[in-house]
């Protein structure tokens, strides 16, 4: 699962939805947005928080709907109607993995939207990258075709100074690797993974990190990282909500 975006900076109003979002209060974020909303680029920011919160929870739709329209209609360039249209794609891939309502065609038809409107050097030409790496992974069930644009993702996330995308990147291709059974370098991507949401709080996202290193450690290892990862998940109250059943424990044999 994905999001993504950047750190604060020493904007206040950014730190404020920073903290907020990394511990998984996006509506507050979302409120502290709200009556600066008109700016095309707040409009955005504040959807895809929306956005993050369904993938992350399952709810708040109709919220995300509003706030993607809002921006939406607020968009004033191409750069701006392309970074609207890879938050629909994204709002319409969540609904479909999470088994919400199959919108599989309104995801690809959004995110080919924004490939055609985000230039080549866009700042958010990394993160529709990844995006489409996602539809084709979970929803095609092309790994090859995932592969490719994780790689794009991740080249251009580097290019772009976007630490948090990179700790996607990297999360992903080792789950990709992690399928291949190359161990090794699972492991290295999803301690890279781990380490840069450590460093930047990110602690919405530090449990399912946790969980992903565990599935390629050793004993006594892999129980500590997935006993750490369960804390954190029952700490944030149970979100996101699709790490629970993997951080389940196996049922007793009959």
């Amino acid at each position: 699962m994905s999001g993504s975006g950047t750190t604060a900076g020493d904007d206040p109003l950014q730190t404020a939805v920073w903290r907020l979002r990394s511990r998984g209060c996006w509506t507050d974020a979302a409120a502290l947005l709200a009556p600066r909303a008109t700016s095309p680029a707040l409009a955005l920011q504040r959807a895809s928080l929306l956005v993050e919160r369904c993938l992350f929870t399952g709810v708040g739709w109709a919220d995300a709907e509003d706030a993607l329209r809002s921006a939406e209609a607020a968009a004033g360039d191409d750069d701006e109607r392309g970074a609207a249209a890879c938050e629909r794609g994204q709002l319409a891939y969540a609904s479909t993995v999470l088994g919400v309502r199959d919108r599989a065609d309104e995801a690809r038809a959004a995110l080919g939207r924004a490939a055609a409107l985000l230039a080549p050097d866009a700042a958010g030409r990394p993160l529709l990258d990844f995006r489409r790496g996602l539809v084709a992974e979970h929803l095609a069930d092309s790994a090859q075709a995932a592969r490719a644009a994780y790689h794009r993702a991740h080249a251009g996330a580097l290019a772009h100074g976007d630490t948090l995308l990179l700790s996607f990147t990297w999360r992903h291709l080792a789950a990709l690797a992690l399928r291949d059974g190359e161990l090794a370098e699972a492991r290295q991507g999803f301690t890279e993974s781990l380490r840069i949401r450590e460093e930047l709080g990110y602690l919405i996202g530090t449990a399912p990190a946790l969980a992903a290193l565990a599935d390629t450690e050793p004993e006594p290892e892999a129980t500590r990282l997935r006993t750490e990862a369960t804390r954190l998940f029952r700490l944030l109250g149970g979100v996101p909500t699709w790490l629970g059943d993997q951080l389940a424990p196996p049922a007793p044999a009959a």
